[in-house]
């Protein structure tokens, strides 16, 4: 190969190995903005968000999610039930519609990563695997945000309690 020839393919790679990637896809399922907050001291529990949407014209299910960085993760929703918050496992997934979204978000849906092999630091990339009922599995990274945070770059102010989505350990 021609010394020019390779500086062009190298010149034309590594820009395209800097870019970020803002959504990944696994047929007709698309991810986008997954993120997680960075866990205090000792805390065996984390959360993982993201928007997923369904751009096919069949309903699609999320069933399931792994990662290394925990033992196990669980598919949760938080929801007000007659003045008070509850959380429970969505034990049969999240069924998303053709041409929805659903957002999994402090608060609501959400993935919890149980039994952390590690507190998650600000700035951690964490890998989490999301299978699919039809798309089948799609790999994503959760970026990191501070422990307050309410969304992917949106953190809380210092003097402000952590809100949302917060277990006591």
């Amino acid at each position: 190969m021609k010394t020019s020839t390779l500086a062009l393919l190298c010149a034309l790679a590594i820009p395209a190995m800097t870019l970020p990637v803002s959504a990944q896809q696994a047929g007709d399922i698309k991810i986008e903005k997954p993120w997680s907050r960075a866990t205090p001291g000792n805390s065996k529990i984390g959360a993982g968000y993201l928007t997923v949407t369904n751009t096919g014209s069949a309903p699609d299910t999320l069933v399931s999610a792994t990662t290394s960085a925990s033992d196990h993760v669980e598919i949760h929703e938080m929801a007000m039930k007659n003045g008070v918050m509850t959380m429970r496992p969505m034990a049969k997934g999240v069924t998303i519609a053709p041409g929805k979204s659903v957002n999994f978000a402090p608060g609501g849906f959400h993935m919890m990563l149980m039994g952390l092999k590690a507190p998650l630091k600000q700035g951690d990339k964490v890998p989490l695997t999301l299978t699919f009922a039809k798309a089948g599995k799609v790999d994503v990274m959760l970026d990191v945000q501070g422990i307050g945070a309410q969304a992917p770059g949106k953190q809380a102010p210092a003097s402000a309690a952590p809100a949302g989505h917060m277990h006591k350990m």
